[in-house]
């Protein structure tokens, strides 16, 4: 099971995506050290300490991360406790919604809600949902940190399942605000692309957890160009002059790897605008309907070609070579012109003129989340 400490912004949390990780999320146990810890619990270790020790202790780990010898997952414990599970019919399927860890039924139905919210986002890409079935759990816990999603993964085994760790005490509001639920969510709309392609994915998703965000109303679209411009200037930070392929392997300099990511895919969807009169979600679109499977595993070479052959040209696999093996963080001067976007004394500036104006419009502006 891959796990990844992130810190993005001020947001402290854990996030993975592994095809083989199991739902429900099984003890950890030291008896039996079959798996060593990733190069990034290494850092985990170094940083247990205060408001962060507090959240790794809510989800069982700290003790496990902060020991020298590897840990193992365990999944031979007792059944889960009965959970508040629903079906939440969308568009294009259909998902079962589980939430344990309340016995309040307003508080249930509260997070139901905030599910539903984040699944009706993922309609305004394509106005479907990218897969037929899929499962959100959520799991309440007692915890001090800051974000009130401290922890979120997707889950490719045995189906495809989205897994969301939230603070007992998270309002629905601050629920509302926070990016995981969206950010999960929007992997189903790419297969698993391994470790190789792991700037890829995690590039979709952090593009599209702004992006779905907009649309549905959820954030506002000067704040999602925002929070996208905060989202590079992090990954410009990341210099360690390694390729951006290398980082995605190895585990290593996140904030590239999901911003770099994020910035393929924002360039992406521009010049398909631009240059073909098409749009990422149409490309995506048609992928789903000949080739997205939840399960297994897809090299993101074949993936790109796959795209490619959609939207007629080299436009996909041409980026991803040159971001591959990208040492620092791209360039984006050509696609903030086109977009109207500039800074100045640090701040994002987003221009009046109706051309950038309707090209950020037609990428961030409001859609219905129903059909």
């Amino acid at each position: 099971m891959c796990w990844n400490f992130l810190r993005i912004g001020q947001d402290q949390r854990f996030m993975s995506q592994d095809p083989r990780s199991p739902l429900p999320l099984p003890t950890l146990s030291m008896s039996s050290p079959s798996m060593s810890v990733p190069s990034a619990a290494g850092n985990v270790r170094r940083r247990v300490r205060g408001a962060v020790g507090r959240g790794l202790a809510m989800l069982g780990l700290a003790a496990q991360l902060a020991a020298p010898a590897a840990w193992a997952m365990d999944d031979t414990r007792e059944p889960a406790e009965a959970g508040d599970l629903r079906r939440l019919d969308v568009p294009g399927g259909a998902l079962q919604v589980e939430v344990l860890g309340t016995t309040d039924p307003q508080r249930a139905d509260d997070l139901h809600r905030w599910a539903a919210e984040a699944a009706r986002a993922t309609l305004t890409a394509y106005g479907r949902f990218p897969l037929r079935q899929a499962r959100i759990r959520i799991e309440q816990s007692a915890s001090h940190a800051r974000s009130p999603v401290p922890w979120g993964q997707t889950s490719r085994r045995d189906g495809v399942a989205v897994l969301l760790y939230v603070r007992e005490d998270a309002t629905l509001q601050e629920l509302r605000e926070d990016w995981t639920a969206v950010h999960e969510l929007a992997h189903l709309f790419h297969p698993y692309l391994g470790a190789q392609g792991r700037w890829l994915s995690e590039g979709l998703a952090s593009y599209y957890q702004n992006v779905l965000r907009a649309r549905a109303g959820l954030l506002d679209d000067e704040d999602a160009w925002r929070r996208l411009d905060a989202g590079f200037g992090r990954g410009r930070r990341e210099d360690s002059g390694l390729p951006l392929r290398e980082l995605s392997q190895d585990h290593r300099g996140t904030m590239r790897v999901y911003w770099a990511g994020a910035a393929y895919w924002l360039e992406a969807d521009l010049a398909l605008r631009r240059e073909r009169g098409s749009t990422l979600e149409a490309v995506l679109s048609q992928y789903d309907r000949c080739c997205l499977r939840g399960t297994g595993e897809v090299a993101p070479e074949t993936f790109v070609a796959e795209l490619d052959r959609i939207a007629g040209g080299d436009l996909f696999a041409s980026r991803f070579a040159r971001y591959a093996e990208a040492t620092t963080f791209p360039p984006l001067e050509e696609a903030y012109a086109a977009l109207g976007l500039s800074t100045r004394d640090g701040e994002l500036q987003l221009s009046a003129d109706e051309g950038p104006r309707a090209l950020r419009r037609a990428v961030m502006g409001r859609r219905p989340t129903t059909k």
